[in-house]
């Protein structure tokens, strides 16, 4: 299942470096997205690092499971790999409606339930 979480993590790189290209484009306009410290351009940029930073945790998932011989798990590596595309997805529909900020729950869940079920293997199965 690790080759999940390898394919996951460079698209998610891939897309990282995509939607940074694209805000750079506009990151001069000290009024785009509603200024600096506007509620949709914060948002947007942690939707934009975040790509970044999950990907991060599913290549830590392969490696630990590859380098370290961690028994490898489905529903921890489905739910990494769904974290790294739900996380800058809440983020952007965040930005544009506020309220869908109530849906952060679900890409949490998923890096919990992939970091923490990841552990749980390793120490109680």
């Amino acid at each position: 299942m690790n080759d999940l979480n390898a394919i996951a993590a460079w698209i998610a790189v891939v897309a990282g470096v995509v939607t940074g290209a694209a805000a750079g484009l506009f990151f001069h306009d000290q009024h785009w997205l509603g200024g600096y410290n506007a509620w949709p351009r914060r948002i947007s940029r942690l939707g934009h690092i975040s790509f970044f930073g999950i990907a991060a945790l599913n290549f830590g998932y392969c490696l630990t499971v590859r380098r370290l011989g961690w028994p490898d798990a489905t529903v921890p590596s489905v739910a990494l790999a769904a974290a790294n595309f739900l996380m800058p997805a809440v983020c952007y529909l965040s930005a544009w409606k506020k309220p869908l900020r109530q849906l952060f729950f679900l890409p949490v869940a998923c890096v919990l339930l992939g970091a923490g079920g990841l552990l749980w293997r390793r120490l109680l199965g």
